[in-house]
């Protein structure tokens, strides 16, 4: 399978080419929600920080006095004054700091990273370029970018990105770089067009058949 590759002002300048086995089962699956869901799900639980926390009894300030007889004085039954039903009170079954990450199978994150790789084929949004060349000038690549019709973009570069390139990106709204080893569903699916390197397909190829 041949894929034409351009350059950052979308001039042809030649093509890459995949074998026809590897190119449908990474680039050419059928699109499943739910594995696309299953990983997004997996990769925000991730990053949660889990500190959120209420106050149970032990930790509201207070006496632990009864604060009044348990008979005799015709109100309903009391033992302490932090309990949850007084204002200031602790709460009950609250939030507590934990992690909320949970595990995902390697197969399955490697599937649903071929899945969305395929579903941005599929969409006709998947865009190979020669390099992630710039001349560090913010300015340059927006008008260049702007040119392309492009608002929303992840481009993912080789094993390292190029440094001119990243800096002049890290400024436009709607652009993110990342190498290839960054390569992630939730990214992908995140932004509208989907830019790879001829050395990203290269990598992205020999790391997922």
């Amino acid at each position: 399978m041949k894929l034409k590759v351009t350059d950052i002002d979308n001039k042809a300048v030649g093509e890459v080419e995949i074998d026809d086995a590897v190119f449908a089962d990474i680039f050419g699956r059928e699109v499943r929600k739910d594995l696309l869901a299953r990983a997004v799900n997996w990769q925000l639980a991730k990053r949660r920080a889990g500190t959120h926390k209420t106050k149970e009894i032990g930790d509201v300030q207070g006496t632990t006095k009864k604060p009044y007889g348990q008979k005799g004085t015709g109100n309903a039954r009391q033992g302490s004054l932090r309990s949850p039903q007084f204002r200031g009170g602790a709460t009950i079954f609250g939030p507590v700091p934990r992690s909320h990450a949970h595990d995902l199978p390697k197969k399955v994150r490697k599937l649903a990273l071929k899945t969305a790789l395929s579903a941005k084929q599929a969409e006709g949004k998947l865009v190979i370029w020669s390099g992630a060349d710039a001349e560090g000038k913010t300015k340059d690549l927006s008008a260049k970018i702007g040119k392309l019709g492009w608002k929303s973009v992840l481009v993912i570069d080789g094993a390292a990105v190029n440094e001119k390139f990243a800096l002049a990106a890290r400024n436009i709204p709607g652009v993110d770089v990342l190498p290839q080893q960054g390569a992630n569903v939730y990214d992908i699916l995140r932004r509208d067009t989907l830019v790879l390197t001829k050395g990203a397909v290269e990598s992205l190829v020999e790391r997922l058949k």
